[in-house]
């Protein structure tokens, strides 16, 4: 805890002099996604508003927001915790990527497209393998996938898959082996993002139904063997 109440600290001079419950929930997203707050958490207000320097109050309007974006969950008499995801949960964040990304790609229009987005996040990825950072790759997959959603130039979607990305990231924090989960859809990402390239919109909207459908079968076998195990209690 000490750690990661030091990275809130790292963070205190972003909120400036006229800190809200909007910036505070930004930074505490950011810090959930990144895995500094692992789900079943128990988030201290002393703590974390201490190191944030903002009151209880802005903290808990802060709380409030992120249980909104289901990234938080309150237990009467015991606090606040990063929410810990079912197997329901994950099935329906796949089924809302599946409606919204394949909605992107086929909704294109003609070619050429501003790939620049998934371009880079493919070089992120392809950095990450190379240094042989798992997580990183995890990361680097979500940044295409934002990418590829922000290719519809709708603030509205690009706001609503930052929750439904940052929700994933707890499923993601979940697998005991990350290069197995993530590694695969590096070459994936590649494949979709040459098909757009190419302006084949039909092609790249085949591969990311099947790329996702996959993602979600590895995901919940992650899932469902480590319920059995006693290792998540959702």
């Amino acid at each position: 805890m000490a750690e990661q109440l030091g990275g809130l600290a790292d963070d205190r001079a972003l909120l400036g002099r006229t800190s809200t419950a909007e910036r505070v929930s930004d930074i505490l997203r950011s810090r959930i996604s990144e895995g500094f707050f692992p789900p079943g958490t128990r988030l201290s207000e002393d703590s974390i508003g201490g190191a944030l320097g903002v009151s209880r109050n802005t903290l808990r309007e802060a709380f409030r927001l992120l249980t909104h974006e289901r990234l938080l969950v309150h237990e009467l008499n015991r606090g606040v915790f990063v929410r810990v995801l079912t197997v329901e949960d994950v099935e329906d964040i796949y089924r809302t990527r599946r409606l919204v990304e394949c909605a992107v790609v086929r909704g294109l229009g003609e070619p050429p497209y501003p790939l620049e987005g998934p371009a880079e996040a493919v070089a992120e990825g392809q950095r990450a393998v190379r240094e042989g950072d798992w997580k990183a790759l995890g990361t680097a997959n979500i940044h295409f996938h934002r990418a590829l959603v922000a290719l519809a130039g709708s603030e509205r979607t690009d706001e609503l898959m930052r929750s439904v990305f940052a929700e994933l990231r707890l499923a993601f924090h979940v697998a005991d082996d990350p290069r197995r989960l993530h590694e695969p859809y590096l070459a994936r990402n590649q494949e979709l993002l040459r098909a757009l390239e190419a302006g084949d919109t039909a092609g790249a909207e085949r591969i990311l139904a099947v790329y996702l459908d996959d993602s979600l079968e590895r995901v919940v076998e992650v899932y469902r063997r480590r319920v059995g195990e006693g290792e998540i209690v959702p």
